[in-house]
């Protein structure tokens, strides 16, 4: 699955326990006409794909639901979801550079006289 919206949130990279499990939470406004604000985390490796991101781009991310079960201690099952990321895409392209020939039209002295058998083709 994915979503698109513009990052909110970046939170610093979090560790626990013994065997050092990492998490790093984003959270993304989608784009809408009831904008929700999605918690979503990266853990482990994907902690890193984050760094090059920051708030205010507009982002599609990849992600899949999870979903748990944990008995309380009164034997009361209670269910919890989570969003984990695993791919990001920054949507805006950079603007093109310099060297681009985009809107370039050629001066028609490029092609020699305005006569058809002068034509370059």
């Amino acid at each position: 699955m994915e979503v698109t919206g513009k990052i909110k949130i970046i939170n610093e990279t979090q560790t626990f326990g013994a065997n050092g499990f990492r998490k790093r939470e984003l959270v993304l406004t989608t784009d809408e006409q009831y904008p929700q604000m999605l918690m979503i985390e990266f853990i482990q490796d994907k902690c890193d794909v984050l760094n090059n991101f920051q708030v205010g781009q507009d982002v599609k991310i990849y992600i899949n639901l999870k979903g748990r079960e944990w008995i309380n201690p009164q034997g009361e099952a209670k269910y919890f979801n989570s969003i984990q990321g695993w791919k990001i895409e920054n949507l805006v392209q950079d603007a093109p550079d310099s060297g681009s020939t985009a809107g370039f039209e050629p001066a028609p002295s490029d092609f020699g006289s305005n006569e058809p058998d002068d034509l370059p083709f």
